[in-house]
C-alpha cells in the first residue's frame, strides 16, 4: 500500500469520526450490470445512478461464486465460501451453513458496540451464529423494506449500526397475480413496464420472442428494486443518517438466465458495485480496481475500527483506493463455485485479470446442471424448442452443457467468452502461468476440493490431522 493510499483511507476515517459510523449494505437479488450507472440505456435506475453520482461506481467488480447463498456468505465472511462452508443454497434440503469456526459481520461488530438488523433476505446460515438486533422480512414489498429499516435506525439511538437489506428483486418467482418475476402493483411503487418489442437482449442470449418478454419482465423487476433503494435513502435523509453511514450497493450474482446466474463467465459474476462514503472529497467517481466479495468484509471493519477474526481473510479493505480511478496493485480477482442447490454439483475455480479469465471445471465429465428456475424459465424451454442446433447466445447448445476441463478466453477479444483458447498453443504460456496462480491460491486459501487433484494426479492427499486452518485437531 502506497502513502497516497494509506492517506486516502486515513481521510475517510477521520473525516467521519465525529458522529457514529454507521453501514448500510444493500444487496440485489440476482441483478447485474443493469443500471444507467453501467451504460444500460434501457434500464431505469435513477437512484442507483445517483448514488453512483454521489459516491464511487465501481467497473470491474465481481462476486465470487454466482449463486445467492454461497455468494452472500462471502460478502459477510470474507472467505471464499469453499473455506467458509456455505457451500451452496442455506434453505430447505439444501442446508449448506458455515463452518462453526465463521464470524460474520454482525458478529465482529457486535463486539465493537455496534447494533446489527436484517431486513429482507439473508440466506446465509445457520442464523444463531449472526447475533441479530432486530430481524424483519418484507418479500417484494420495498416500501415495507423501507419502513422496517426506519425502525431499526430510530431503535439505534446514537449506537452504531450495521443494517443488511437484502431485497428480492430482480429474482425469478411468479406468485398469484403476477408474471414470472412477480410483477404487479406494489405499495408506494409506481409500476413501469417495458415493451418486449424494444427490449434490447444481451448478447449473451438469443433474441427469441419468449427472451425479449422474460428480459423485459426482468427489467421491470430491477425497476421496483431501484424504488426500493431510492426509499431507503429517504429514511437515510429523514433520520439524519445520509453523511455518517457507510453504503454498499451490489448484486449478489448475475441475471436469472443462462450463461449468466450460477456461471463463472463475466454475465454471472461481473456485477453493480457502488460505496457511497462520509467524507469524500471526490464523488461521482469512477474506479477500475478489479475488486472482489472478499474485499466487502475488510472495508467494513476498517470502517468501523473492528477487530478482524483470529484467522486471515481473503479480501482487503477498499477505503484507501476509494476516491482513485487506476489504483495500482488491483489487477486480478479469483472466484470459486461448488454449488447452487443440492443437485448442482458442478465445482469451478479460477481467475481473471483484465485481458484473460481461466476456469478449471474440477468435474468436467459432468453435465452441466441447472438451477431450478432457470431450468423452468420461458428462456430455457425456448432454447430447448430449438433442437439440435440450439445456441445460448453464441454458444452451442453442446457447448454450454458440455465444458472442457480448463477454459480459457481472452475478455479483450471475446467478451462473451465463447472461443476456448486452452489448447491454444499461443497461449500455452499464459495458461500454464494462470493455472499455477489458481493452485497456488487453492492452496493458500486452504480449498478442500484440492484432494481431488491429488488424486486424479496420482499424488498423496494432505495429511488427515490438518484441520480446517491448518491446525492440528484435537482428539
Amino acid at each position: 500500500m502506497n502513502r497516497r493510499q494509506f492517506l486516502g483511507g486515513a481521510t475517510l476515517l477521520s473525516q467521519a469520526s465525529r458522529r457514529p459510523k454507521n453501514i448500510l449494505l444493500l444487496i440485489g437479488d440476482d441483478h447485474g450490470r443493469h443500471a444507467g450507472a453501467y451504460g444500460d440505456a434501457q434500464a431505469r435506475t435513477p437512484n442507483l445512478d445517483r448514488l453512483a453520482k454521489e459516491g464511487v461506481c465501481f467497473t470491474n467488480a465481481f462476486c465470487t461464486t454466482a449463486s445467492c447463498s454461497a455468494s452472500r456468505s462471502v460478502m459477510l465472511s470474507g472467505l471464499q465460501n469453499h473455506a467458509n462452508g456455505q457451500y451452496g443454497h442455506a434453505h430447505a434440503e439444501h442446508h449448506f451453513s458455515y463452518l462453526p469456526f465463521v464470524k460474520p459481520t454482525p458478529r465482529l461488530l457486535k463486539d465493537s458496540g455496534y447494533l446489527s438488523g436484517i431486513v429482507g433476505k439473508l440466506h446465509v446460515g445457520p442464523d444463531p451464529v449472526f447475533g441479530w438486533d432486530y430481524q424483519a422480512g418484507g418479500g417484494r414489498d420495498v416500501q415495507a423494506i423501507a419502513e422496517s429499516s426506519r425502525k431499526f435506525i430510530q431503535s439505534a439511538g446514537n449506537k452504531p449500526w450495521y443494517l443488511h437489506v437484502g431485497y428480492i428483486d430482480p429474482h425469478r418467482g411468479r406468485a398469484a397475480g403476477t408474471d414470472e418475476f412477480g410483477n404487479m402493483d406494489y405499495p408506494g411503487v409506481k409500476r413501469i413496464s417495458f415493451d418486449p418489442a424494444k427490449t434490447r437482449v444481451p448478447s449473451f442470449l438469443p433474441d427469441l420472442p419468449e427472451v425479449r418478454q422474460d428480459v423485459a419482465q426482468y427489467y421491470e423487476a430491477a425497476n421496483r428494486l431501484d424504488q426500493g433503494i431510492g426509499m431507503l435513502l429517504e429514511v437515510l435523509k429523514e433520520t439524519g443518517h445520509i453523511d455518517n453511514t457507510l453504503i454498499l450497493y451490489a448484486g449478489d450474482n448475475g441475471m436469472p438466465f443462462p450463461n449468466a446466474k450460477t456461471n463463472t463467465y463475466d454475465a454471472g459474476i461481473r456485477l453493480p458495485f457502488i460505496v457511497r462514503a462520509p467524507g469524500q472529497t471526490r464523488r461521482g467517481v469512477v474506479n477500475n480496481a478489479m475488486v472482489s466479495f472478499v474485499d466487502i468484509l475488510p472495508t467494513f471493519l476498517e470502517w468501523a475500527g473492528a477487530k478482524g477474526p483470529d484467522y486471515p481473510l481473503h479480501g482487503r479493505s477498499l477505503l484507501p483506493i476509494l476516491e482513485q480511478e487506476n489504483p495500482a496493485g488491483w489487477e486480478e480477482i479469483h472466484f470459486s463455485h461448488t454449488y447452487h442447490e443440492i443437485t448442482m454439483y458442478y465445482p469451478m475455480r479460477g481467475m481473471r485479470t483484465r485481458r484473460h479469465k481461466y476456469i478449471r471445471n474440477l468435474f468436467a465429465e459432468l453435465e452441466y446442471p441447472f438451477a431450478s428456475d432457470l431450468w423452468a424459465s420461458p428462456t430455457w424451454q425456448a432454447i430447448l424448442k430449438q433442437g439440435e442446433g440450439g445456441m445460448v447466445g453464441k454458444r452451442p447448445v453442446r457447448q454450454y452443457l458440455h465444458r472442457a476441463p480448463e477454459e480459457l478466453f481472452d475478455i479483450t477479444r471475446d467478451p462473451d467468452e465463447v472461443h476456448n483458447l486452452a489448447t491454444s498453443a499461443e497461449h500455452r504460456g499464459v495458461l500454464e502461468q494462470m493455472r499455477a496462480q489458481v493452485d497456488a491460491y487453492r492452496r493458500k486459501t486452504k480449498d478442500p476440493w484440492v484432494i481431488n487433484d491429488n488424486y486424479k494426479r496420482g499424488a498423496a492427499p494432505a495429511p488427515s490431522g490438518e484441520g480446517r486452518r491448518g491446525r492440528k485437531k484435537k482428539g
